[in-house]
């Protein structure tokens, strides 16, 4: 085994900074959480998964089923109505920490747009009839694109170069 010890103290200078860095990394976890956020509401619009795949559209039960609930129909998928009043879309957020960082949505509904549902998956209604009232395909929103990637990577790069430039 061969070992090396460097004695130097710009290296040694640098090591110590990067080392006091790492133990804290929430600027690098926000601007990486800021950037999975706009790239998740932007594919969101634009209606693809995180690797480009174009949701399915709504179905024709869903469109019966809203215009008979006197809803306006959007003919997007997964924009419409809610029962609370706040659209999935604007539901969207960040937490960050040192050495973290997640971005998702506390809706109910989120989890089974993201992987789907089959017609009665979650038993009945008072009524009788099956909940959901059909099959709802995944339409994934929540993941990592190929942008997604080279933007962390980004962060990250440029986040290490600030701090090996700090403080010399």
């Amino acid at each position: 085994m061969i070992t090396l010890e460097i004695k130097d103290d710009q290296v040694t200078a640098a090591l110590q900074r990067l080392a006091r860095h790492m133990s804290d990394m929430s600027q690098v976890m926000n601007a990486i959480g800021e950037a999975l956020e706009y790239q998740t509401e932007q594919r969101f619009d634009q209606g693809v998964s995180p690797d480009g795949v174009p949701w399915a559209p709504k179905s024709q039960t869903t469109i019966e089923a809203y215009t008979r609930r006197g809803y306006a129909v959007d003919f997007r998928p997964l924009f419409g109505p809610n029962l609370d009043g706040t659209p999935l879309r604007a539901s969207f957020f960040r937490q960050y920490g040192p050495d973290f960082v997640e971005v998702g949505t506390n809706k109910i509904q989120a989890a089974v747009m993201q992987f789907g549902a089959d017609q009665g998956a979650f038993g009945t209604s008072r009524k009788g009839g099956p909940i959901p009232w059909g099959n709802i395909p995944a339409r994934p929103f929540l993941g990592l694109s190929d942008i997604d990637r080279e933007n962390i990577t980004a962060e990250v790069e440029e986040w290490l170069e600030e701090v090996v430039d700090t403080d010399h």
